[in-house]
Order: structure tokens, then C-alpha cells, then sequence
């Protein structure tokens, strides 16, 4: 299948692309869906084949029109991987992506692909504690230097002001994740991407790159906002059923081949079984987000009117009229199902009603099924000081719920249960 309908060329939509684009049944012994392609390694058909499949997987020189690369061997490419990145590419209309081991292994190689010693990444906070360690803690070890910037309304402000502080030719990149991790605070990408688009150098410009985990694929798109990459823990909604562990990025090509090839000599690449499992995933994403967000929408409605929470942090309730909102309804299409509350009585409180829920699991992750309920001061944001949580609302009695598939009366008798603690 191709990425455009013969009658017209137009475009198939993402949900009809995820079903068939990048393969074709007849290569595959009629097979309506991709087999496993558990193989290590791919024999050529003659050895200038070979040859000639190496040249363009390590640059050797410019593939010919019409050209692509061949299959060598699957820590390079392997065909359920190339299936999956080419239908996630497509939904965030962008030219190449790439899969990986984890979220993580995304986001580090990503960054490692990107940056240099001596060279400053700016980021949105919160992020997730993993990437937030990765800035804190990793990249400092080579040279990186890295800043943050609140989140939110005042985000791009604030990284002009970062920028002149570091100096607008040292910042190779900025990163964004939008809405945040956990406070669901967006962040306005096509803003960021204006300021960014005048740091770095003239040889090396500065990339904007978005983790677009919590609304994306379905409900936001940072590509044609002017994000470079676009990220995703892929363990989440592209996943889907908390039964794998994966990453992908896709961007645009100049940048992709750099992050390709930091992936193959890193070897952060997937499995070709997890490649499959994302191929079975990604055909399904549209309804499942869209399901779960309606529920969503109903148990934020419910938490809003309950008298033990202080506040209820869920794109679908911003105030009309506030900057916040007019952001969302910008940028995004739907509101998700990461539901942020706040409780009284501190980790104290919070402890009683996490240990209360039957349906909703307690446990980290999101965008699986199943319900999932976690603390973030303490589980996924661990790692980040105190202070540093409570500046940006990640405070001891902020609850996170992750909204799944179980029936919505179901849910709300649980969360209510759990708020009686």
C-alpha cells in the first residue's frame, strides 16, 4: 500500500495507513498481515548488492533516484521496525523515523545525536523524571550543558532570556514536552520553534525537538508546528497494552540520518518482535485514545466537584479565555486520558487513597488498557529535589490516573471509593 490513493494522489489518512502502508502481500506469500521478520541478518542477492546497501547505510555516497536501503542486517533496519516508523512518520507527517529499545534509548540517542560538548540544551520542566535525570545527571558527564524553563505560558520568554544568557550560537537544542509530565501544562511548539530557528550556529542550527508521549499521535501533531523530532515512549499509547517496552522518533530527513546514525552504532534499535507488536498496536490507537478520552473527560467533570481535591489538572477543563486554553485549542485536537489531582494532607493523604483503588492499578506508566494510578513526587519524579517539584506543581499530593479501557461506572465507583480514605 501507498502513502496516496491512485484516484486523485491524495493522501490516505493516518487509520487506513496504519492497516496496510509500507507493505505489500504478495512479497510475504499473500499474508493479509506482515509475518515476524525474526531474522538477524538479510543475504544479498550478489555481492555488489551488498556492496552497494552498505554504501548508503554508512554514507559511502548519495542514494540513486528512486533508490532505498536495502536490508543488511536488523540492528540497522529490519522490516517490521521499517513498517512501523514509515505509519508513524505518515500520522505525524513527516519524512523518516526510527524505532527504538525504550523511550529513553529515543530520547538519549536523539540528544547525543544532536548536541556536542560545550554546547547547552534548553528544556521545558517538569519533564519526565527519566529525561530529567538524563539532563541533571548524564549529559553534564560530556560536556552538555543543560537549563530549564518552566512550562507553560511562558516558556518561550523565558528561553529567549536563557538563550542570551548562554549565547544563542552555544544552544543546540530545545525540548519540549507538551502537555507536561505530570501537570498537563502545554507548552506553544510553534513559538518555541521561532526561537529556536534563530540559535546555534550557521553550520549547526539548533533543533527543536518535542516528546509528544501523552496527546500524540491522535490529538496533536508538533511536526507541522515546526518540531524537528518528535518523540514518543511508544511503551504508551502507540503500545498500548503495557506488554512491551519501545521508542520512536521521526522528523525531518537531515536530522533523522544523524539520529540513524547514532541508533546503529549505539545499537538502541527494538526487536523485530516488539516492531510487530507496534504494527498491531498502531492500528487500533485512534480508537482506543478516543474511548479513553471520553471517559476521562467524565472522571476530571467528577473530581472537579469532589471536596477532597483542590485541583483537578485535565486539558479538557481549562478556563475559556485563558491563554492556556487558547493554546490547547491551537495546538491540540482532543484532551487525552492523563488526569493530574491534587488532594490534601500531603503524601499522608495521597498514600491513603493510591492504597484504596481496586480497579485502577498502582502502578508507573500510562496510555496501557488497563487504569493506572501513581504518585509523582515519589515514583516516576523521584529523582528531582523537593524544591525543584514543588516550583513546577509536582507537589506530595498530586495524583496522576492514567485512563483505560474498563467501563466508565466501573472507574468512577473507584475513584470515589479510593477519595473516601
Amino acid at each position: 500500500m501507498k502513502r496516496h490513493h491512485s484516484s486523485g494522489n491524495r493522501e490516505f489518512n493516518p487509520e487506513t495507513l496504519a492497516l496496510g502502508y509500507g507493505y505489500d502481500p504478495e512479497l510475504s506469500a499473500g499474508s493479509v498481515k506482515p509475518p515476524v521478520f525474526l531474522t538477524s541478518t538479510f543475504q544479498f542477492h550478489s555481492a555488489l548488492e551488498g556492496k552497494r546497501f552498505f554504501e548508503l547505510a554508512y554514507g559511502l555516497r548519495e542514494p540513486d533516484e528512486g533508490e532505498e536501503a536495502g536490508l543488511i542486517y536488523s540492528r540497522l533496519n529490519n522490516p517490521n521496525l521499517q513498517m512501523f516508523e514509515e505509519r508513524v512518520a505518515a500520522w505525524d507527517r513527516t519524512e523518516k523515523g526510527a524505532t527504538f529499545a525504550s523511550g529513553m534509548a529515543a530520547i538519549a540517542t536523539t540528544i547525543l545525536a544532536l548536541v556536542e560538548p560545550g554546547s547547552v540544551v534548553v528544556s521545558t520542566s517538569p519533564v519526565y523524571g527519566g529525561t530529567h535525570y538524563l539532563l541533571e545527571h548524564i549529559l553534564p558527564r560530556f560536556g552538555v550543558e543543560r537549563r530549564f524553563v518552566p512550562a507553560g505560558d511562558g516558556a518561550p520568554a523565558a528561553l529567549e532570556r536563557v538563550a542570551e544568557e548562554v549565547g544563542r550560537d552555544r544552544v543546540r537544542m530545545v525540548f519540549v514536552e507538551t502537555p507536561a509530565n505530570p501537570s498537563l501544562v502545554h507548552t506553544d511548539v510553534a513559538a518555541m520553534a521561532a526561537i529556536t530557528a534563530g540559535l546555534g550556529r550557521s553550520d549547526f542550527r539548533a533543533g527543536l525537538v518535542v516528546d509528544n508521549t501523552l496527546l500524540g499521535p491522535v490529538f496533536q501533531r508538533p511536526a507541522p508546528l515546526g518540531a524537528d523530532v518528535v518523540l514518543y515512549s511508544a511503551t504508551k499509547f502507540l503500545g498500548g497494552h503495557s506488554d512491551l517496552i519501545a521508542g520512536v522518533a521521526t522528523g525531518a530527513a537531515r536530522v533523522m540520518d544523524k539520529v540513524l546514525e547514532f541508533r546503529t552504532i549505539l545499537g538502541t534499535v527494538t526487536t523485530p518482535f516488539n516492531g510487530w507488536l507496534l504494527q498491531r498496536s498502531l492500528e487500533t490507537v485512534s480508537v482506543r485514545m478516543r474511548r479513553q478520552a471520553k471517559t476521562a473527560r467524565k472522571l476530571a467533570l467528577l473530581l472537579q466537584e469532589h471536596p477532597r481535591v483542590r485541583a483537578v489538572h485535565y486539558p479538557g477543563l481549562l478556563q475559556p479565555g485563558t491563554p492556556q486554553h487558547a493554546l490547547f485549542h491551537r495546538q491540540c485536537t482532543g484532551a487525552g486520558s492523563m488526569i493530574s489531582f491534587e488532594v490534601d494532607g500531603g503524601e499522608e493523604q495521597a498514600f491513603r487513597i493510591l492504597d484504596r483503588f481496586e480497579v485502577f492499578r498502582l502502578a508507573v506508566s500510562l496510555g496501557g488498557t488497563e487504569s493506572l494510578v501513581e504518585h509523582p513526587a515519589s515514583m516516576t519524579h523521584a529523582d528531582v529535589p523537593p524544591d525543584e517539584n514543588a516550583s513546577v506543581g509536582v507537589t506530595p499530593g498530586l495524583i496522576r490516573l492514567s485512563v483505560g479501557l474498563e467501563h466508565r461506572s466501573d472507574l468512577q465507583r473507584d475513584l470515589l471509593h479510593a477519595l473516601e480514605a
